[in-house]
């Protein structure tokens, strides 16, 4: 699993990470202070990230966090995390927003993927690869709904909108993991 940088501190409360979770942004901050940043603004709507101001759509609490769930005031703060992740973790709301958390998601998936530690559902795994190994066919074979030979680079769009929608699959079958791992239902 992952964890926050090194030598890295909450850009919110400048000091040490304390709860740390990682928004689909890929930033990190301590658990109570994105909270706070949430309940700072409308609580009807998911916060935004503080550096990078994209709509956090997801919190992972690292690790670390989740083992310190004994704690009262961690169990406390863990709870609204996984209430954030249930009521904002439904999906991404625009295509664009979709798209930007793709490297954030196959990023956390292939080092899911790589952990002899933790392990995906059989069904996830299964899914995820039949998705890559047609579009893997697709791109490889010389059958294309738009043909190479005869349109030269134009013919490689449709390659490439063919990995883009498998990507953006695999994305949403992981994103589904980890909502339910972390609160969603």
């Amino acid at each position: 699993m992952e964890s926050p940088p090194v030598n890295d501190v909450c850009s919110v409360c400048h000091d040490d990470f304390n709860l740390p979770c990682q928004a689909n942004c890929s930033h990190w901050f301590c658990g109570h202070c994105i909270l706070r940043v949430w309940h700072h603004a409308s609580a009807l709507q998911p916060c935004k990230c503080p550096i990078c101001r994209r709509v956090i759509t997801l919190l992972i609490p690292s690790e670390t966090a989740q083992h310190q769930r004994h704690d009262p005031e961690a169990s406390r703060v863990l709870t609204q995390i996984e209430n954030y992740n249930r009521v904002f973790g439904g999906g991404s709301r625009s295509f664009v927003q979709r798209l930007r958390d793709v490297p954030f998601f196959l990023r956390r998936l292939m080092r899911e993927l790589m952990d002899p530690h933790r392990s995906l559902p059989l069904v996830f795994k299964a899914r995820m690869i039949f998705a890559i190994v047609l579009s893997t066919i697709y791109v490889l074979s010389p059958v294309d709904i738009v043909p190479e030979a005869v349109f030269g680079f134009i013919g490689l769009l449709d390659d490439f909108l063919i990995l883009l929608i498998v990507f953006l699959h695999v994305a949403a079958i992981y994103r589904s993991v980890l909502l339910y791992r972390h609160g969603g239902s």
